[in-house]
């Protein structure tokens, strides 16, 4: 737990940054919808992978640019010559086989019998109660872990079940914001 000028209680992990805080207080454990919404987050999480938050929170607009808004149809059709381009982007992360991973996610949900958003919705818990620290918070789920293993049966990469959690922490699947933490419960 954390107070800071405002005086609102936040998440202890929230206060490193203007940007982390903005990110804390009005997107991260609200429910987001939308299949090229959920997409985006997909690959951020994939991208996050091994690095910290931040720094993809920084390079976010880099990545919506790059990334031609994460757009399933336009980021599943993307060429080799996309790829060196993304590697050649010093906005975002250039890692191939997270680029690589991005675009073929794309081509695994335009294969998908369903919505995505159904899909991934489909594994979020019951609604339980709010940690009481960050102590109590997992970095994986019996959740995440289906999760992960669905995803990756249909196709997708870079999708393991700590990635999956994030991406329900992320999108208000599970609200872990702790108990005092100012930001209402969804």
């Amino acid at each position: 737990m954390t107070v800071v000028a405002d005086q609102r209680v936040r998440c202890s992990w929230s206060t490193g940054s203007e940007l982390y805080r903005d990110y804390h207080d009005y997107e991260w454990g609200r429910p987001l919808h939308g299949r090229d919404e959920l997409f985006e987050r997909l690959c951020l999480e994939a991208f996050q992978s091994g690095l910290s938050w931040i720094t993809i929170l920084r390079k976010r607009p880099a990545f919506r640019t790059a990334f031609a808004d994460f757009v399933v149809e336009t980021v599943a059709a993307y060429t080799d010559a996309d790829v060196e381009r993304l590697l050649a982007d010093p906005g975002i992360v250039r890692n191939r086989q997270k680029i690589e991973a991005s675009i073929g996610n794309a081509q695994a949900t335009l294969a998908l019998d369903v919505d995505l958003d159904d899909l991934l919705w489909s594994f979020a818990p019951a609604g339980r109660k709010r940690p009481s620290g960050v102590d109590e918070v997992p970095a994986v789920t019996p959740e995440s872990t289906a999760m992960a293993k669905e995803l990756k049966r249909r196709g997708f990469k870079f999708v393991g079940p700590t990635t999956a959690y994030a991406l329900m922490q992320a999108t208000g699947m599970v609200d872990d914001h702790i108990e005092e933490c100012w930001v209402p419960r969804m």
